[in-house]
């Protein structure tokens, strides 16, 4: 078909027959078509029309950016949805939901995995000595902007229960919600990582939250010689001391549970497990602890795991609630409550618990899950099919019997956390990835 161009101000189109009617013109007759069908038929053509323009769904599971990061290179993911990164001598902060660079902060050595709190990264060299011998401090940069806050000696932690920072010289492990340490214990100012007050510790002691009246947090030190203390959070100043059993006292014995202390400790006729109040140091009751390797919190319970099988208890009488056999450890994540078992190889996760029953609310045999934090207690799952020749990837969400399939892995994707609406991977290749995930249905 020729293609005609015109120029000019004035453009004239001949209607013919001197603008009277064609001459092909006849008479219109009644229509034998429904009065109805032309408007469904209009509307069926717009809705095809929208359907085929439209843009597709996006992918279960999209790639948003990645980076090159050492197999010894550590990273951690903020809440807020910030990924920290040490690694080539630089710490950075980059946003999950873009990739964008927010800062890079130079680091002072190789640092073990980047730890937030108080709007604060703290940095501690992997060269931490015990006992203080080539102490070579905690370093804090600001989460905003990437800039040195302060430095000074010591470990600064904060303790389950509590946002306070503490620094602290360990002795033995600094994991878990009992710390054993020496030398002081000081309140540190987040603002500026001066000291608001400081505990003297003569020989050693374990460190933990317990809290108090109204479940406001106060700090309780058992040192060696069995004495408790129990100090004020804001000033240090001693509220109360008790005697306690004697105990092999570490990182996670004693622990807080229930709102109690919870204490492992032998007893007349073998180990038992003793309940203390965290205001008086009061004595609430004890019982045979059997074959108990560690007291976990499933609130608003006490659990006690070990080879005899799991053990929940009422911590205001120590009566046990339920009992599952088969099962090796139960672990508190957020809203869920998972148990697992233990085969003669590895751990095995069970499900999703019910805490008050002990009853299996969300099948997850075969799943594992994901650490990490989505920031609506979707718990993210991984699983391995074709003799481990692939993964996938789910989400079980509150209430969800089973989990919701996202998308199988890329080959030699693995380490992954979770993080609100992304997933944070490694891979073969030397990066770490960051995914967007949708669920599908």
């Amino acid at each position: 078909m020729a293609t005609e161009s015109f120029t000019g101000d004035t453009v004239l189109i001949d209607l013919g027959l001197d603008r009277g009617e064609p001459a092909t013109y006849r008479k219109p007759t009644r229509s034998t078509v429904p009065p109805w069908l032309a408007p469904l038929v209009v509307a069926v053509l717009v809705l095809a029309s929208t359907v085929a323009s439209a843009s597709p769904p996006p992918p279960a599971l999209a790639r948003v950016f990645s980076l090159r990061l050492g197999p010894t290179d550590a990273y951690a993911v903020t809440d807020a949805g910030d990924l920290i990164t040490q690694g080539s001598g630089r710490i950075s902060r980059y946003d999950l939901g873009s990739g964008a660079l927010r800062w890079q902060s130079g680091s002072p050595a190789p640092a073990s995995r980047p730890r937030t709190s108080n709007g604060l990264v703290l940095i501690r060299p992997w060269s931490a000595g015990l006992s203080g011998i080539g102490d070579p401090g905690t370093t804090a940069i600001a989460l905003g902007g990437g800039d040195v806050q302060w430095r000074r000696s010591g470990s600064v932690v904060a303790l389950t229960g509590t946002t306070a920072l503490f620094a602290v010289t360990g002795v033995r492990s600094l994991a878990g919600t009992g710390r054993r340490v020496e030398g002081s214990v000081d309140r540190v100012d987040p603002a500026d990582g001066s000291t608001r007050w400081q505990v003297d510790v003569p020989s050693t002691a374990v460190l933990l939250a317990v809290p108090g009246p109204a479940g406001s947090p106060r700090i309780l030190l058992v040192h060696d010689n069995r004495t408790a203390a129990v100090h004020d959070l804001d000033t240090g100043r001693l509220l109360v001391t008790g005697p306690m059993p004697p105990a092999d006292y570490g990182p996670d014995n004693p622990t807080v549970s229930g709102g109690l202390i919870l204490l492992r400790h032998p007893g007349e006729h073998g180990a038992e497990i003793s309940a203390f109040d965290p205001v008086t140091l009061e004595l609430r009751w004890s019982r045979p602890a059997g074959d108990v390797d560690e007291i976990v919190t499933c609130e608003p319970y006490a659990c006690l795991t070990g080879a005899g099988g799991v053990r929940a208890l009422d911590p205001a009488t120590g009566r046990t609630l339920w009992y599952q056999a088969g099962w090796r450890m139960v672990e508190q994540r957020g809203r869920h409550l998972l148990a697992s078992s233990a085969p003669a190889s590895t751990s095995q996760t069970v499900g999703i618990v019910d805490p008050s029953t002990g009853v299996v609310v969300t099948d997850l045999r075969g799943w594992r899950p994901l650490t990490g934090s989505t920031g609506d207690d979707t718990l993210v799952v991984t699983r391995a099919v074709d003799a481990g020749a692939r993964s996938m990837v789910a989400v079980v969400r509150p209430g969800g019997d089973q989990p919701r399939l996202i998308s199988e892995l890329p080959p030699g994707t693995g380490d992954c956390q979770s993080a609100p609406g992304r997933l944070v991977c490694r891979s073969v290749t030397g990066e770490l990835v960051i995914w967007a995930y949708r669920v599908k249905g």
